[in-house]
């Protein structure tokens, strides 16, 4: 019998004001960490939209158990997205594709920790 695998919301990683002021959001979902954040990370949010400049997402994803900053460059794999609604549903969409996708290295993570 297959495991059920449950997907990541886009509700679950805060609106696009939150990437404005220049933060990251970190989490973990069943042996996936990721780090999702506005490239380039400035605090813009209280400037006027036409003196932003132009942004990106950029979704990082890698095993457990270590940090972002502990775990090895080459265990990352990084995607960029419009930095809108649309490319932060994309962006949530390629969450869980990863996930889906490597489904059972996330699983042998979990598993040894």
């Amino acid at each position: 019998m297959e495991e059920k695998k449950i997907l990541i919301q886009n509700k679950d990683s805060y609106g696009i004001s939150y990437y404005e002021h220049g933060q990251p959001y970190l989490g973990s979902h069943r042996g996936m960490r990721f780090r999702l954040a506005r490239d380039p990370m400035d605090d813009v949010f209280l400037t006027p939209p036409e003196k932003k400049g132009e942004a990106v997402f950029q979704a990082i994803v890698w095993p457990e158990p270590f940090s972002f900053e502990m775990t090895p460059e080459e265990q990352k794999t990084m995607r960029t997205f419009p930095f809108d609604p649309e490319g932060k549903e994309q962006m949530v969409a390629w969450l869980n594709e990863q996930y889906v996708s490597r489904f059972d290295e996330w699983e042998a993570v979990r598993a040894r920790h």
